[in-house]
């Protein structure tokens, strides 16, 4: 019995030593993590538990107004980014893509693409890994059902996601993102 007793003591503190040692590796790796990391992490992780899906944890969607149409989703899409001092850098309508290469009509699917310059360059200033995700692309996406939805990759990942931005690029960032999800929030309402 004592040996029994013995080795589950031995066990526990192997087990102890090596949690105190990955904890303890973890929290030097992300110590300069963005305070709402960890947040979005969780929020991450509950969100890809829950659909099994990666791509789903990664983007927002927003369901676009029944009585809305595609044509003023987009028009309401550029407008709003304007009145924002977005710029609109273009469309690309995949779907027509679609089409031309099989010869079938498709279901909706366009991407829109917008920018603010001014920041872009500062991000491209701190790490020109940045680009890979620029310019911000809305998705106009017609689902199989014929329901509009809006999609954009979850700008949070860029702004939280590991070591904090420097204090001025992270509110010129944050800004960015504000105005994205304005923008999405109001076209699938079908402001202008």
């Amino acid at each position: 019995m004592n040996k029994l007793k013995n080795l589950f003591a031995v066990i526990g503190l192997v087990a102890t030593i090596f949690w105190a040692g990955f904890y303890s590796w973890v929290w030097l790796e992300t110590r300069d993590f963005d305070p709402d990391a960890w947040g979005l992490y969780k929020e991450f992780a509950g969100k890809l538990l829950e659909t099994g899906d990666l791509a789903e944890a990664f983007v927002w969607e927003v369901r676009v107004e029944d009585e809305v149409n595609v044509d003023d989703v987009k028009e309401s899409m550029k407008s709003l980014a304007v009145e924002r001092n977005f710029l609109f850098v273009g469309e690309s309508p995949f779907y027509k893509q679609v089409e031309a290469v099989t010869g079938k009509a498709y279901r909706h699917v366009a991407f829109m693409q917008f920018c603010d310059v001014s920041v872009g360059v500062e991000m491209l200033a701190h790490n020109n890994a940045y680009a890979a995700f620029m310019p911000c692309v809305i998705s106009v996406v017609e689902d199989q059902e014929g329901v509009l939805w809006l999609y954009a990759m979850n700008m949070d990942f860029l702004i939280h996601g590991a070591n904090e931005l420097p204090p001025e690029l992270k509110t010129k960032a944050l800004k960015v993102r504000r105005i994205m999800r304005e923008i999405m929030e109001g076209a699938a309402a079908g402001e202008f």
